[in-house]
C-alpha cells in the first residue's frame, strides 16, 4: 500500500532541488566572475600585429570583446554627451555635454575639434563605427601608449601598437590621468584636485590613490559607463560618493555623525585643494595677441601667453564652500550673458532652507571671456587654425559662431566668468582633517553668513532648529491646510504650476510632491496618498493639507496664527 509523502518530505525534497539550483548557480556566477576578472589579467602577449592605425587594433580586441565597442559607444565617455537629468531645466535631455559644451577655460570644443580629440575615447572626428572606438586609451597599461596632439585623437606617431595591445589590463591611474589631470589645457590646469602627482601619491596626499585603490575602483559602473558627476560636466552615468563604501554614520563621536545632514564629507576631509601642483584660478582672454614678456609666479608658472593672456595660479588652495543638492545650472552655448557683471557657466543648486542640501568644497574658476557686444551671448571662437594662427578675434568669432549656428554682430566685447568645479580627490587621513575649533572661530575656513546662517551655527542653533515663514493657514474637515508655496519655497524647492488643470507641484532633490486643486489625494515622492481634506484656493494660494508636506519632504511643520515653524525630523 503506497504510503502517503508527509509534508515535511515533500519540503525536504523541494529544499533539496532548490539548494542544489543554488550551488549550481553560485559555481556559474563565481565562474563568470572569474572569467571577467581573467579577462584583464590574462596574458594578451599572443597579439601580433603588424597595426597601422588604432582601429586595427580595436578590430582586433572586438574579435573576443564582442560586445564592448557596442557598449562604449552608449557612453558619455565616447559620445560627449549623455542624460543631463541633475541640470535645472535640461533634465530630459540626452545631447548635452563636452560635445557642445561652454568653458572659461579653452572656451568650446567646436572647431576646435582636432586637439580637443586627444582626449576623445575614440579615432577620427567620427562618433561612429566600432572600430573607431579605442580601447588602448583606457585599457594599454605599458607600451608607451599616446594619442597625438592634432590627430583627431589618433594615435601619436612612433607608438608601437603591438606593444600596447599586449599591454592591455584593467584601467590604471594612468590611463585615466592621461586625460582627465590634463583637461583645460595642461596638467592639474582645470581640474584642482587631479594632476599628474596622483600617480606617485602618498597617503598624506590622497588616502585613496595613495593606498591600492585605482580610480574605476570608485567610477566603473556596468557596460562601460562611468559613475560620476560633477556641477560643471552636464551628463552623468551614476552616482558615485564617499557613502558607497562608508556607512552614513562612520565616526566614532556622535556629534560629528550630527553633522552629515548638513556638511558633505569631502568639506572636512579635503581642506586644500592643489597640494601636488598649481592649478590655474583666474584667466583673462582679454589681454591675448600681445608680444609681451611673460613673468614667472611665486611657482614658476608663466602668468601669461599671447594666445591665452594672464592666468592666476594657486597652490594649497582653500575651497569655496557652497550649498549643494545634486543640481546644478548650467549656461549652454547661445544663452544670454550678462555683460555688465559676472555670467556664472556653473552653479551648485542649493540652500539654507533646502532639507537635501549640504555644504560641499568648490574650486571657484573665474575667467574673462570673448562675447558678442551686440547679440549679448558669448562667443565660441575658433582657437586651433584659427586665433592661434592669425591672432584675429573678428574671424575667429564669426567661425566659430557660424559652426554652433549663431550670429555674429561684428563687434565683441569681454565680460568676467565664473564656474564651480567640484572638489572630490585629495582626501586627507581622518587625523588631518578639519576639526571642530578650524570651523567654528572668527577667521575659519566656511563664511556661515554667507550660506545663509544668522552666524556661525554653534552660537545661533543649526539651521532647521527653526525655519519660520509667514503663511496662509487654514481649518478643514479636522486638518491644517498650509500654503503650498510659502512652505516649499522656505525649503528651496523647485516649483511648477499647471494652470490649465490646476497642478501645483514642488520637487527638492529626490523629494517631490504634486497636488490638485480639489482633489483629496495627491502624488507624494512618486506614490499616490489620500488626504483628509482636497487641496483648494484661498486668497490666490494654493492650500494643501500640512501632513502631505511633512511626510514628502520630512519635516515638521508647527502653526501659530499666520506663521509656520517648519523644522527636519
Amino acid at each position: 500500500m503506497p504510503v502517503a509523502m508527509s509534508t515535511n518530505s515533500q519540503q525536504y525534497k523541494w529544499g533539496n532541488k532548490a539548494m542544489k539550483k543554488l550551488v549550481l548557480m553560485g559555481i556559474i556566477i563565481t565562474v563568470l566572475c572569474f572569467w571577467s576578472s581573467a579577462a584583464f589579467a590574462m596574458d594578451h602577449s599572443f597579439i601580433s600585429g603588424p597595426f597601422e592605425t588604432g582601429s586595427q587594433v580595436t578590430e582586433k580586441c572586438i574579435t573576443c570583446h564582442q560586445d564592448a565597442a557596442s557598449d562604449v559607444m552608449q557612453t558619455y565617455h565616447f559620445n560627449w554627451s549623455g542624460s543631463s537629468k541633475n541640470i535645472v531645466g535640461q533634465e530630459d535631455r540626452t545631447d548635452l555635454g563636452k560635445i557642445n559644451g561652454f568653458n572659461n577655460f579653452c572656451i568650446s570644443v567646436t572647431t576646435n575639434e582636432k586637439r580637443c580629440f586627444q582626449c576623445h575615447a575614440g579615432y577620427g572626428p567620427s562618433f561612429e563605427g566600432e572600430e573607431n572606438v579605442d580601447c588602448l586609451v583606457c585599457h594599454a597599461t605599458d607600451g608607451g601608449y599616446k594619442k597625438g596632439i592634432l590627430t583627431f585623437g589618433e594615435p601619436a606617431e612612433g607608438v608601437d601598437l603591438v606593444a600596447a595591445a599586449q599591454s592591455v589590463g584593467k584601467p590604471q591611474i594612468s590611463n585615466c590621468g592621461s586625460c582627465h589631470f590634463n583637461a583645460g589645457g595642461g596638467d592639474a590646469v582645470k581640474q584642482g584636485d587631479l594632476d599628474s602627482t596622483m600617480l606617485t601619491a602618498t597617503k598624506e596626499h590622497d588616502v585613496h590613490m595613495g593606498g591600492d585603490l585605482v580610480c574605476a575602483d570608485c567610477h566603473a559602473g556596468e557596460n562601460h559607463k562611468t559613475k560620476g558627476t560633477s556641477v560643471h560636466i552636464e551628463p552623468t552615468e551614476g552616482k558615485v560618493g564617499c557613502e558607497s563604501c562608508h556607512t552614513s554614520a562612520p565616526h566614532e563621536k556622535e556629534k560629528l555623525n550630527e553633522h552629515i545632514d548638513t556638511v558633505a564629507c569631502q568639506t572636512c576631509h579635503i581642506p586644500t585643494f592643489s597640494k601636488g601642483l598649481p592649478t590655474k584660478l583666474d584667466w583673462d582672454w582679454s589681454t591675448a595677441g600681445q608680444d609681451i614678456e611673460a613673468e614667472k609666479d611665486q611657482y614658476g608658472k608663466d602668468t601669461y601667453a599671447k594666445k591665452k593672456g594672464n592666468f592666476i595660479w594657486g597652490k594649497n588652495v582653500t575651497p569655496t564652500y557652497a550649498w549643494y543638492n545634486g543640481k546644478a545650472e548650467r549656461y549652454l552655448v547661445g544663452d544670454t550673458a550678462n555683460l555688465e557683471g559676472v555670467t556664472v557657466l556653473s552653479k551648485p543648486v542649493g540652500s539654507l532652507n533646502d532639507p537635501g542640501s549640504k555644504i560641499y568644497p568648490f574650486k571657484l574658476m573665474k575667467g574673462k571671456q570673448i562675447a558678442d557686444a551686440q547679440n549679448k551671448y558669448f562667443i565660441t571662437p575658433k582657437l586651433i587654425g584659427g586665433y592661434w594662427k592669425d591672432y584675429d578675434w573678428d574671424k575667429a568669432s564669426a567661425d566659430g559662431l557660424a559652426a554652433v549656428g549663431l550670429d555674429y554682430s561684428g563687434e565683441y566685447t569681454f565680460a568676467n566668468t565664473e564656474m564651480y568645479l567640484g572638489i572630490n580627490h585629495e582626501v586627507v587621513p581622518f587625523d588631518q582633517a578639519l576639526g571642530c575649533g578650524d570651523c567654528h572661530t572668527e577667521n575659519g575656513p566656511i563664511d556661515f553668513v554667507a550660506l545663509g546662517y544668522a552666524g556661525d551655527p554653534m552660537k545661533v542653533g543649526p539651521r532647521f532648529e527653526a525655519i519660520q515663514v509667514e503663511a496662509d493657514v487654514m481649518k478643514k474637515d479636522g486638518n491644517i491646510l498650509v500654503s503650498f508655496r510659502a512652505v516649499t519655497e522656505a525649503l528651496g524647492a523647485k516649483i511648477t504650476w499647471d494652470g490649465t488643470n490646476k497642478i501645483a507641484g514642488a520637487a527638492v532633490e529626490a523629494a517631490s510632491v504634486e497636488v490638485q486643486i480639489g482633489k483629496a489625494s495627491a502624488s507624494c515622492n512618486g506614490s499616490e496618498i489620500e488626504l483628509g481634506a482636497k487641496s483648494v484656493i484661498k486668497n490666490g494660494r494654493t492650500m494643501v493639507v500640512s501632513t502631505l508636506l511633512e511626510k514628502a519632504f520630512g519635516i515638521k511643520l508647527e502653526v501659530d496664527n499666520n506663521k509656520v515653524i517648519i523644522t527636519k525630523e
